[in-house]
């Protein structure tokens, strides 16, 4: 078995993470304020107010970490309204200081010159886990959400990966300069969608115009709805050669899912990986990896990111699958694998952030054809990576991705898929 190396193994967060440079004075020793799957959703209120509702998801990372401080843009007025720890919903104290104050605690790589929202976090950050916290706040910021024309632009560098905006209701959008996704939501807001795939910040912007008042509201979406509803099923729609009326997608950037990983010798057709995901369904005790047909799981684990506890994990295979009483529907043959993850059930308001391991073994998919490796695999999730073996490097990519090296120097590709549906990653690499 392969084990993931420190170093290696928080890739994906660390290429997400922005850092704070701290001496922690109950510690007595420098660290760093480090954090991860940050994601913004930006509420615009009324044009002539300037101010947009922000509710901001950002995970603490630096084990041990009582406090989390998040900056407060210079230009800006803010109202923070509170802050929720998001594994059990409870309401978190809180402070705003000054840069200079949040120095003199011994965070000496704050800047003086700004202010900061001081969050006491619900349980300091476990080993090898995180603390998840949603931050509720309004800014009044002329500079970023203006009206010009009789039009509304929000303008507004993003240096956090994942974020949507919210127009007003009433309002409809005539032009985003990234690519985007765009959802109305249930109220008959238009919402706008970004994932940035690349490491600097970008600079979005997102106009709109009120609609007439005869276009404005929900009934053109119940008509939809009643349209759809009664739409006669034709063939050509079933096997989706038609307009697919009843598409349903979700948002992209509000994913919180990701997997990396980590490729061992090609010859042994092995790959460890880990991948995290976020339980919020009331009641829920369990979590079922259905394994792919061909691929062969080994030596699972699973832990609870938000306290560090080892979970209980089960490989079921054949009839012993329904025996259990786990539902994967109706096509169990003697080869169906599923990976059991148990945990305690979600309370109401909670939620709970896993971290699942395992050694996977692909024979038809990640292989060696002479002196290259063959990697031939779809991904589903929003966010991937994967790291080559050590002393290898990458001769063909098909799927555009960023390239880096892990601390150890193992070369790692960064998928971004902002798209619904999967995406087929080629690889191919040579040793060195």
């Amino acid at each position: 078995m392969c084990s993931i190396p420190g170093s290696v193994a928080r890739v994906l967060i660390v290429a997400s993470a922005l850092s704070v440079s701290a001496t922690s004075s109950s510690y007595g020793q420098a660290r760093r304020q480090t954090q991860t799957d940050d994601y913004t959703r930006y509420e615009l209120l009324d044009p002539s107010s300037s101010s947009f509702r922000i509710y901001y998801d950002v995970s603490a990372t630096a084990e041990g970490s009582e406090y989390f401080f998040n900056g407060i843009r210079p230009g800006s007025e803010a109202i923070v309204h509170t802050v929720y720890d998001l594994m059990t919903g409870r309401e978190l104290t809180w402070e705003i200081v000054e840069g200079r104050s949040a120095r003199e605690e011994g965070f000496s790589n704050l800047r003086a010159d700004e202010r900061y929202i001081k969050i006491r976090l619900a349980r300091p950050v476990p080993a090898g886990g995180e603390t998840r916290l949603r931050i509720d706040k309004t800014y009044k910021d002329p500079k970023s959400y203006t009206v010009e024309d009789g039009e509304i632009l929000f303008s507004r560098s993003l240096g956090i990966k994942r974020n949507s905006v919210v127009l007003p209701i009433g309002y409809e959008l005539i032009g985003c300069n990234y690519p985007s996704q765009v959802v109305t939501e249930a109220d008959g807001r238009i919402k706008i969608s970004f994932m940035n795939r690349g490491l600097a910040s970008v600079p979005y912007q997102v106009r709109a115009r009120r609609l007439p008042d005869k276009a404005s509201g929900l009934a053109g979406q119940d008509n939809l709805r009643e349209q759809s509803a009664s739409a006669p099923r034709t063939i050509a729609s079933e096997t989706r050669q038609g307009a697919r009326i009843d598409y349903k997608f979700s948002e992209r950037a509000s994913q919180d899912r990701e997997i990396v990983y980590f490729l061992q010798d090609p010859e042994s057709h092995s790959f460890r990986l880990y991948h995290d995901y976020t339980e919020t369904r009331e009641g829920v005790d369990r979590y079922l990896n259905v394994v792919r047909s061909g691929s062969k799981a080994d030596n699972p684990s699973a832990r609870l990111l938000d306290t560090g506890e080892q979970l209980k994990v089960e490989t079921l295979r054949g009839s012993d699958i329904s025996a259990r009483g786990i539902d994967i529907g109706p096509d169990i043959s003697p080869e169906t694998e599923v990976v059991v993850i148990w945990f305690d059930p979600v309370q109401p308001g909670h939620s709970a952030r896993l971290r699942i391991e395992e050694t996977y073994t692909d024979p038809s998919r990640y292989l060696r054809v002479g002196g290259e490796l063959i990697w031939d695999r779809s991904f589903g999730r929003s966010r991937n990576v994967v790291v080559l073996p050590a002393g290898w490097y990458v001769t063909a990519n098909s799927i555009p991705a960023q390239l880096s090296e892990t601390d150890d120097g193992r070369v790692q590709l960064s998928y971004v898929n902002d798209r619904p549906g999967g995406i087929d990653v080629f690889i191919k690499a040579k040793r060195r």
